[in-house]
């Protein structure tokens, strides 16, 4: 009986070591060192660029056991610009996004699985536009190290696709019947806490 509750305590103290060493970050949006972007086709002959200005998010980053990092995130869909108020109008619309009835994204990984050193893929769900959809985010490491303030940071990027028919969204318009694939850009600073 005593080896068995030994051995709970030494499983206990071992879970609880590996999850101190998870360092936790939020997103630098006070000094607005995060970006979430996107690019569309336009009629495809060009590309249409805009990206989301209000959002947050945190991160756990386990340098040991990378399977223990985490993100999550939440946007304000209403904060998206394309640097002109007609088309922003029209994709925050019910056509699009429908800012109205689905004022905010979500995505909360649910895995994390490593393909180097600095790099890996992000399995989660997003939500959008009413639909819940897993998707995988591939990121790398940009940096890490302390800041001019006393703190300590550490930077990503990361890159998918996402494609307008599996979030019950209208294809055409104003962007033209090829607007389907939606290519996402996150850049994202971390401070740690």
């Amino acid at each position: 009986m005593k080896i068995k509750l030994l051995g709970a305590a030494l499983l206990v103290a071992i879970g609880l070591s590996t999850a101190a060493q998870a360092e936790e970050y939020n997103f630098d949006i006070k000094g607005q060192h995060a970006f979430i972007e996107f690019k569309i086709k336009h009629l495809g002959y060009s590309w249409l660029l805009g990206s989301f200005r209000t959002f947050d998010g945190k991160f756990s980053y386990d340098e040991a056991h990378p399977a223990n990092n985490k993100v999550s995130v939440s946007i304000d869909t209403a904060s998206l610009e394309t640097n002109h108020a007609e088309r922003n109008k029209h994709l925050r619309s019910g056509d699009f996004f429908d800012v109205e009835h689905f004022p905010t994204a979500t995505f909360t990984s649910t895995s994390y699985k490593a393909t180097g050193k600095d790099t890996g893929i992000i399995h989660g769900t997003l939500y959008l536009h009413g639909v819940s959809k897993d998707i995988d985010i591939e990121v790398s490491q940009i940096g890490t190290g302390p800041d001019p303030w006393g703190g300590y940071r550490r930077g990503f990027e990361g890159h998918t696709t996402l494609h307008l028919s599996d979030y019950n969204m209208k294809k055409g318009g104003m962007l033209g019947p090829l607007a389907e694939n939606v290519e996402i850009f996150l850049s994202i600073e971390g401070v740690k806490q």
